[in-house]
């Protein structure tokens, strides 16, 4: 049997529910909502770490931030380091890659990216380091495997498409199976601006936007930002939709497995004074939805996966072994519905925090327990000898997560069990085991 192709879509600071497959009333998605329906979709994704080059780093690697080195931004994917890319490459596979990249260290610059830093992506480079410094919603410039500005007229998303369409017919040409991938900047913010930027009129459609739950009570940016967002988050829709025309044009839809998942979510500023960067659902629950050989089941998985666990899962697909450094593992199973592997799936995911500070979590299917290492700064560390608890949510009681239960009474058993599991997580990511203290101040949400 033929190994299948791969295509990645992958969004920057998408919420897991702006889906409508996954309850958002606006009808935001229905080129992703179809491709849920044939496919899988699952109900628990989490990115491992909810900042842009290390959620990247991970899904490329299937390891978590201070095991392949980019903890933070700023900091570059070490060239030769394992990725799906070279491991399908190293089967023959055709590898190509659009939009945005993030994984050159700082001092190599925004814009084009050194050949050494480009991750096993060979065949097709069309990039930007930072995307949302090189080019605007309206005046796209990527860089070609030459180093050389392409500047593609459009919307940005639209501009991205074009040049994946480009990728793709580049990539399929001579019937050999492929990994292709878009890395979209939206619906992250333009950050010169502090703007969700839509098409022209797209914001529009919106201006009475659904608030989602979680945001309705917490003063933040969302009353500003909801409608553009939505506007994006509909364009990418749209873009998902000439991606897979474009692939069944090639005749290569049915033998390709497609991905649609994101870096991190979006809390507008509810949280803390940014939109990411924290242990909350609305900050590291992303969308995740696959479609093609293995993945057309028509069916839910409601066991928690993360960003860790996607390379593997390819691999596996592929009929390939997973990196044996690997922290995450194949999910196959539990899309076959699997009886012993789902009964034996882990019930946690694990997320380190860095920049807003040095933080650790852990996601289970009931609670979400934080831990923060205070005297700290995020950027300055990848880690600590000791941190002390600062979240506890019961998110069967409390879905949105506004009452932090770390200090109330009632909950010490809960506390502690998390707590170990917690270490047990970090150990396992080839952290040193740390010390956690219980919180004696003022909590915060």
């Amino acid at each position: 049997m033929a190994r299948p192709s791969v295509l990645v879509i992958f969004a920057d600071q998408q919420r897991w529910d702006t889906l409508g497959a996954n309850g958002h009333p606006m009808d935001l998605t229905p080129n992703l909502d179809a491709l849920a329906r044939r496919g899988t979709r699952f109900l628990m994704p989490f990115t491992n770490q909810p900042v842009c080059a290390p959620a990247r780093a991970s899904l490329l690697t299937g390891r978590h931030g201070t095991a392949h080195g980019v903890w933070r931004n700023g900091i570059g994917l070490a060239p030769g380091t394992p990725t799906i890319a070279t491991h399908l490459r190293g089967a023959g596979y055709r590898t190509g890659y659009v939009g945005k990249w993030h994984l050159a260290p700082a001092e190599a610059g925004r814009g084009a990216v050194p050949a050494p830093y480009r991750g096993g992506f060979t065949d097709f480079w069309e990039a930007s380091n930072a995307l949302e410094f090189t080019s605007q919603p309206h005046d796209t410039v990527m860089f070609d495997a030459n180093d050389a500005a392409v500047r593609t007229p459009g919307y940005r998303v639209d501009a991205c498409t074009d040049r994946a369409i480009a990728m793709l017919g580049h990539l399929a040409d001579d019937g050999d199976p492929f990994l292709a991938m878009v890395s979209y900047l939206e619906p992250h913010h333009q950050n010169d601006v502090d703007e969700y930027v839509a098409p022209d009129g797209y914001a529009e459609r919106y201006a009475s936007p659904f608030v989602p739950p979680d945001l309705r009570p917490l003063p933040g940016s969302w009353g500003q930002h909801l409608p553009g967002y939505y506007g994006a988050i509909r364009s990418l829709d749209e873009n998902v939709g000439r991606l897979l025309g474009a692939l069944d044009s090639l005749g290569r839809l049915d033998d390709t497995i497609i991905v649609y998942a994101a870096d991190h979510g979006c809390h507008f500023k509810t949280r803390n004074r940014e939109y990411k960067r924290s242990c909350h659902d609305a900050s590291i629950r992303i969308p995740l939805v696959m479609a093609g050989p293995g993945f057309d089941r028509r069916q839910v998985v409601p066991e928690p996966v993360s960003l860790v666990d996607l390379a593997p899962t390819l691999l596996d697909a592929c009929g390939l072994a997973a990196d044996g450094a690997s922290h995450g593992r194949s999910f196959l199973p539990l899309v076959a519905r699997d009886r012993a592997a789902c009964e034996t799936w882990p019930d946690d995911v694990f997320v380190q925090i860095s920049e807003s500070g040095v933080g650790r979590a852990l996601r289970t299917s009931r609670w979400t327990y934080g831990v923060l290492a205070p005297e700290l700064p995020g950027s300055g560390a990848s880690g600590a000898d000791a941190y002390v608890e600062t979240h506890l949510y019961d998110n069967y009681a409390d879905p949105h997560q506004h009452v932090n239960l770390i200090g109330r009474q009632g909950y010490d058993e809960v506390r502690l069990r998390l707590r170990a599991r917690l270490v047990d997580r970090m150990v396992a990511a080839g952290e040193a085991p740390a010390q956690i203290r219980e919180w004696v101040t003022t909590t915060p949400m």
